[in-house]
């Protein structure tokens, strides 16, 4: 039997070998580091204890997007609003790669990678934020010229 056409129009996935796999399955993470940032939730993944979040600032590895943040237990994450603008106390972790499979990656995937990172929340705060557009309408004062369009 030959190939359809639709198999012969996905590219073949290349899988890492084992020693690859068990490398990154296995990294030692250092000592996290705890950083604020103020953003907003983008996904919650309430079985998983996960969030998504976009931050207003970059974290020390310049991303902006953090994928799969862990949540503690102890947080209500059906609580969480998504799209509102929070202050996120974060704990990041870093675990360095070994310089065999750095250049594994750069080589074979043309991947630029040197370390894994994993992300915790520690704490958020919604954050109040009031709008300006009561306060910024201008009213004329008497005698004012006003060009009406």
């Amino acid at each position: 039997m030959g190939r359809t056409k639709a198999d012969s129009n996905k590219p073949r996935e290349e899988k890492l070998p084992e020693w690859a796999e068990l490398e990154i399955k296995s990294v030692q993470f250092g000592d996290g580091q705890v950083v604020k940032r103020s953003g907003y939730i983008l996904d919650t993944y309430d079985n998983d204890f996960k969030i998504d979040i976009q931050l207003y600032e970059p974290l020390p590895d310049n991303r902006t997007i953090v994928e799969g943040l862990d949540v503690p237990k102890s947080m209500i994450i059906g609580d969480f609003k998504k799209g509102f603008v929070y202050e996120f106390k974060i704990k990041m972790f870093k675990g360095d790669l070994s310089a065999r499979l750095v250049e594994f990656l750069k080589t074979k995937f043309s991947l630029d990678m040197d370390a894994i990172h994993r992300f915790e929340l520690e704490d958020l705060q919604l954050m109040e934020i009031e709008s300006d557009v009561s306060s910024s309408t201008a009213v004329p004062a008497e005698g004012d010229d006003i060009d009406e369009v």
